[in-house]
């Protein structure tokens, strides 16, 4: 009895293809964030039009400072949006970014002394974690570079091993005699 391989449907001879099906979806699925990345675009010119025009005809700093950072998490929410065109996958790093500078343009704008001491200890712990979760994000190694076993992802490439050895071992002994490495 044949087997019948992993990487099709039961009816693989007919209409049902899962390659194009997932071709098409992934097609339309950057459509979708492409249209995304138009409309923040055009919201963020929206939103500095609308800085000029509060610059010039009142100087209300809280507002202004709010439509800032409003225009920055814009920014942010961009570039996550490019980086999932370019990688098909999520950066936490980037929402992570985009999580604190959110948190943050809220305490700007209620203004940090009218806030209650509940939500501010809550709005503390929720930016050490979302500030740990940055640490943890900039440390770890991407996953893409991680699969990919290349000699840009230092952690699993295999095939500099030996000539690492040998560099170790040259600077060892050109270290004792105070000599450059070439």
């Amino acid at each position: 009895m044949q087997k019948r391989f992993k990487s099709r449907f039961l009816f693989c001879d007919r209409w049902l293809d899962r390659q194009s099906i997932v071709r098409n979806m992934e097609a339309f699925q950057d459509i979708l964030v492409i249209v995304l990345c138009l409309t923040l675009f055009a919201v963020m010119i929206i939103q500095i039009w609308g800085i000029f025009i509060a610059i010039t005809q009142t100087v209300d700093y809280k507002h202004v400072t709010a439509k800032i950072l409003f225009v920055l998490i814009l920014v942010e929410l961009f570039r996550l949006l490019m980086i999932y065109l370019q990688e098909h996958s999520i950066s936490v790093g980037v929402a992570v970014e985009v999580t604190i500078v959110s948190v943050l343009r809220e305490v700007v704008v209620h203004g940090a002394l009218e806030i209650s001491w509940i939500q501010t200890a809550a709005i503390c712990g929720l930016l050490f974690i979302l500030g740990s979760l940055l640490l943890v994000c900039a440390k770890t190694p991407h996953m893409d570079c991680m699969s990919a076993n290349t000699k840009f992802c230092p952690i699993v490439y295999q095939g500099g091993r030996e000539k690492q050895k040998e560099l170790e071992f040259r600077y060892s002994h050109q270290c004792d005699e105070n000599k450059p490495l070439v």
